[in-house]
């Protein structure tokens, strides 16, 4: 039986696409590069900011000094429009209840930068059950380097037969398996299903409750 579940955040819980790629889209114009349709950036994000302001600039600008610039501009204006057009994906917020009355703990690891990571899941969901709240922290490996699921493990001690893993990406799959955890892949985030099966996600749904279901057979 799961005790623990571990959500990743963008693409799992919150639809925050239109509000990343409008902070890149920021960045970028102040630095007098050419800016990406919001279509897009499903395609950019999952690996934190740094990969997410590499990837978008032109390949011939990708230096450090330029990302480093780029992303005090991300940073700034983030922090100040984060929740504009961000939202729960339909159904996650019953879901969350729904494990909180059952007393299973809940724990979110992001590649996003922390501080934000925090603010989000207290803006969105400020009454669950949450054990820990991980976002990416300056000098640490970025997902799908398992250390943040082992931080969450030392926050909240459970066994790794109990966790239940769940993301929207292959990064999300292979952090995972590498923190050998079960995972469940979700086809309503930024990348597509054939993702998620070629990095063979154990489970993989399409409903946010689906995850009961999961939870009833795992």
């Amino acid at each position: 039986m799961k005790s623990l579940v571990i959500f990743d955040l963008d693409g799992t819980l919150l639809n925050s696409i239109e509000d990343l790629g409008e902070a890149a889209n920021y960045a970028l114009k102040q630095c007098g590069y050419p800016i990406h349709s919001i279509s897009s950036y499903p395609l950019y994000v999952g690996n934190g900011v740094t990969k997410l302001l590499e990837r978008v600039l032109p390949k011939e600008a990708r230096s450090p000094e330029n990302i480093e610039k780029l992303r005090t501009h991300f940073i700034e204006y983030y922090n100040n429009n984060d929740t504009v057009h961000t939202t729960p994906y339909q159904g996650i917020p019953e879901l969350l209840k729904v494990l909180t009355q059952r007393g299973i703990k809940l724990a979110v690891a992001s590649n996003k930068y922390h501080e934000a990571v925090v603010r989000l899941i207290n803006h969105y969901f400020p009454n669950e059950n949450w054990v820990a709240i991980e976002g990416h922290k300056e000098d640490y490996p970025v997902k799908p380097d398992p250390s943040i699921v082992f931080d969450i493990l030392l926050k909240s001690p459970t066994p790794k037969d109990e966790v239940l893993y769940v993301g929207d990406s292959g990064v999300d799959i292979e952090t995972a398996r590498r923190a050998c955890v079960d995972s469940v892949g979700v086809t309503w985030g930024f990348r597509p299903a054939s993702e998620l099966r070629a990095h063979y996600a154990d489970h993989i749904i399409d409903h946010p409750g689906d995850i009961l279901e999961v939870l009833s057979k795992v």
